[in-house]
């Protein structure tokens, strides 16, 4: 007969896979809009607004908790905005990408807001959400929540 403490930890054995497979967007298929000098401008433009978002995990139309995928919004001086957000699978030297914000669904919804006045660039907040991915110990929430308040 199995316990209860055994039958929690199957629970969440198995909602961490189904957690996992809807976060990874994983198929390896890298899609880059820019590339050497341009790129390297991008991580060295200020960051002047952040916005914290969160979206549903695939095709679900409740996207709370766990259930959810989120990244931070931000806004350059000319007013471009980009997506940076982590995923496992998402990139290949840091699991913490940045994508043009054309390539959001409008699925996408904001949790709150800060204003940087220029004080940090694109490249530190890819440092700060982290090259490695983990579901338990350093997940999307865990990584945009970190960037928020750097």
């Amino acid at each position: 007969m199995m316990s209860f403490n055994m039958l929690l930890c199957a629970v969440v054995l198995v909602l961490a896979v189904s957690v996992e497979a809807g976060l990874s967007g994983g198929n390896n298929n890298y899609n880059y809009d820019l590339s050497g000098q341009a790129l390297r401008n991008l991580f060295n433009s200020p960051v002047y607004k952040a916005e914290r978002v969160i979206r549903p995990l695939g095709s679900s139309s409740a996207g709370v908790g766990p259930f959810s995928h989120s990244g931070v919004l931000v806004t350059l001086a000319d007013n471009s905005q980009h997506l940076i957000h982590k995923g496992n699978g998402y990139g290949k030297s840091s699991q913490t990408v940045v994508t043009d914000a054309r390539h959001m669904s409008p699925a996408w919804q904001v949790d709150s807001s800060k204003n940087f006045q220029g004080t940090k660039t694109v490249a530190h907040f890819v440092k700060t959400g982290g090259s490695d991915y983990n579901l338990l110990t350093d997940n999307c929430h865990q990584a945009s929540k970190r960037m928020m308040n750097q």
